[in-house]
């Protein structure tokens, strides 16, 4: 490639998922009956938080929050990954690349944000009982929520106007099923350094932190459990955490291994992998862990299908 190839290029092309042409009908119907059950199981969160007043409790503030992150993340890049599976159009816009970039990271990033100030919620929850109802009072939950999408959202600003004026090298697809930072800096034929250093100080002061506030919210909690006399108490204790820590656990698991690292280490067979798990998985199980097994929103639920059932008849 010379020069004359590294141009301010209006469209790219997205290679996908897999080379395998004969793959694409039956990963297409997973995918979709995937995205489905990502839309039912988070929708009917929302659905029941918003109809049971009874559910206005901080937890549920914050899984509101994360249902709207799973279905707006899943939203921004499944329906182009079905149209790619199924008319094989593979191209997309250079507007539409940066927009599903700056969505897709900044989700991330809320998510971060979120978990983060979830992991407070259980810290006070459990170490502090008694001031818990003050700490967490709703208005300071819709504050956290608040702020955690200002800060996802005003971080990634940075990135987008960076990427959006580098200039690409027009002959090279981008080894990707959608658009993101690491596959889209491999065919830039700009400097990349400034980018690079912004996404380690994002990495230090964003995940390494909320990481570390996480770790250091769990030794406090775990201490406190250990601290409890009955058995029943301590399980009890630590049965409200587990759905979160399961949910931490997955999600830097994926996003370390997408994000915390330099462009040089980008294999794309393994991060596609691992995209994939973080844009269909974590979205899909979420409301399972979280929710649909919950005593109280399996008795919202029950309540609510009643009361639409009798005003119905």
């Amino acid at each position: 490639m010379t020069l004359e190839d590294c141009n301010n290029v209006t469209e790219f092309a997205l290679l996908g998922l897999f080379e395998d042409p004969e793959l694409r009908i039956p990963i297409g119907v997973l995918l979709i009956f995937a995205y489905s059950m990502i839309f039912l199981g988070n929708f009917t969160i929302i659905f029941v938080f918003s109809a049971d007043s009874h559910l206005r409790s901080p937890m549920y503030i914050f899984l509101f929050n994360l249902s709207i992150i799973d279905i707006t993340s899943s939203s921004n890049i499944l329906p182009k990954l079905f149209n790619m599976l199924y008319t094989e159009n593979n191209i997309i816009s250079f507007a539409g690349c940066i927009a599903q970039m700056y969505i897709f990271v900044s989700l991330v990033l809320t998510e971060l944000m979120l978990l983060t100030v979830m992991a407070y919620d259980r810290y006070v929850a459990i170490c502090y009982p008694l001031n818990y109802s003050v700490l967490m009072r709703l208005r300071n939950c819709a504050g956290l929520s608040i702020a955690s999408w200002v800060v996802g959202f005003l971080d990634t600003v940075g990135h987008a106007v960076l990427i959006s004026k580098m200039s690409f090298w027009s002959d090279l697809p981008i080894d990707h099923f959608f658009c993101d930072i690491s596959p889209l800096l491999m065919i830039a034929c700009s400097d990349i350094s400034v980018v690079e250093v912004l996404n380690y100080i994002e990495g230090v002061l964003l995940a390494f932190s909320s990481f570390l506030l996480i770790l250091v919210s769990y030794i406090y909690i775990i201490s406190s459990i250990l601290k409890i006399k009955s058995a029943e108490g301590k399980h009890k204790a630590f049965s409200t955490c587990t759905s979160h820590l399961t949910c931490v656990i997955i999600y830097y698991g994926t996003i370390i291994c997408l994000h915390v690292k330099p462009t040089s280490s980008y294999f794309p067979k393994l991060d596609k992998l691992f995209a994939l798990v973080y844009v269909v998985l974590v979205p899909m199980l979420n409301p399972f862990i979280y929710c649909l097994k919950n005593k109280e929103v399996a008795k919202s639920l029950v309540n609510l299908k009643a009361k639409f059932f009798t005003k119905a008849l």
